[in-house]
């Protein structure tokens, strides 16, 4: 028995195999991908969160036009993007929230108020501090990604490994580093090809 307090990966961690083992059974061999979609409450980032979601092979087949196929299979914007679980400082997440606070509180990136965009922008200290939290919720989300394919949880859940697109909708762009970082090359070379120069494809 530790007096430690839970640490907020631990927690994602945890919460995350329950959220994958409640994908439906009938949906499972027909997900190609694994999508970790950030977001935060009204842009605050005191309020990050992480839908764990997919895409299948209909929505992809949906989606698909001859021009690009590549398009409908790897931009997240033609992906399925509501109804999937959110774990972080979010109702949704009793557990998580207390947690997070905590952690970031002992960082020294929490900051008190309101919420404002303009204070955020005007005050140089909360705009370093919203800048830590953005920064601690990404390597938690890249890590616990890293984290279930090490466990093999991805791949017991699903019978097969599968990518973990992982994208910031405020960030575009970002996906290509933080995909990369999350999984092991060889899950990810079609996404990577994809985000290639055409020229280069």
């Amino acid at each position: 028995m530790t007096d430690e307090p839970e640490t907020f990966l631990a927690h994602l961690r945890g919460a995350a195999v329950g959220v994958l083992e409640r994908v439906p059974e009938e949906l499972r061999a027909e997900i190609y991908t694994l999508a970790f979609n950030i977001w935060r409450v009204d842009g605050d980032d005191r309020h990050p969160y992480v839908d764990i979601g997919y895409n299948t092979e209909s929505r992809y087949e949906l989606e698909l036009r001859s021009e690009d196929p590549g398009e409908a299979r790897w931009n997240y914007a033609c992906w399925i993007l509501e109804g999937f679980e959110k774990l972080g400082n979010v109702p949704e997440d009793p557990a998580g929230g207390p947690v997070y606070i905590e952690e970031v509180k002992r960082l020294g990136a929490w900051y008190e108020g309101e919420f404002d965009l303009d204070r955020v922008l005007d005050d140089e200290d909360i705009r370093a501090r919203a800048r830590l939290l953005r920064l601690h919720f990404y390597d938690a989300v890249i890590d616990l990604a890293r984290h279930l394919h090490a466990d093999g949880v991805i791949e017991r859940t699903f019978g097969r490994p599968l990518p973990v697109v992982v994208f910031d909708m405020d960030r575009p762009g970002w996906e290509l580093h933080a995909t990369e970082a999350a999984n092991p090359p060889e899950l990810i070379e079609e996404f990577m090809a994809w985000q290639a120069p055409e020229d280069e494809r």
